[in-house]
């Protein structure tokens, strides 16, 4: 893949502040580089479950989140393809999780991407295989 230019990656940031679903669910995008990105959410009572556990669209969307960023950071638009997520323990209400996602593959039309979240002791709470589709289609912000 090629690198993004210099000014791609602070656009790329400041879209994803921007982006009204994750200000509401309090994802920050804290790290991001070709092929890797890193965001945080802190597990709020508002994202419960009807089992009183936080909700698995919360974790989903803070690794949809770092997925995104991951893929689309070399400046080609890139879309999902496909997410295998697996959920190994609730996380606490109060916790920060952190998501960190790396592109294992890519090739000139794929990416694979591994993802995991931990809490801030480490603890692994999900873990996620995402395959995207480059479009070839560079970004234009």
């Amino acid at each position: 893949m090629d690198k993004p230019s210099a000014e791609f990656l602070p656009k790329l940031r400041e879209r994803a502040a921007a982006q009204k679903i994750a200000r509401h669910l309090g994802i920050e995008l804290t790290e991001v580089s070709p092929g890797f990105a890193r965001a945080t959410m802190a597990c709020r009572e508002e994202m419960s479950n009807i089992l009183g556990m936080v909700h698995g669209t919360a974790l989903f969307a803070l690794m949809d989140e770092v997925f995104q960023a991951a893929v689309n950071s070399h400046g080609t638009m890139a879309v999902a393809l496909n997410l295998s997520l697996t959920f190994h323990q609730a996380p606490k209400f109060g916790e920060v999780l952190t998501a960190t996602g790396r592109e294992v593959h890519t090739s000139r039309r794929l990416a694979t991407c591994l993802i995991e979240v931990t809490t801030q002791d480490g603890s692994r709470i999900a873990s996620c295989q995402a395959l995207a589709y480059r479009k070839g289609a560079p970004i234009e912000f």
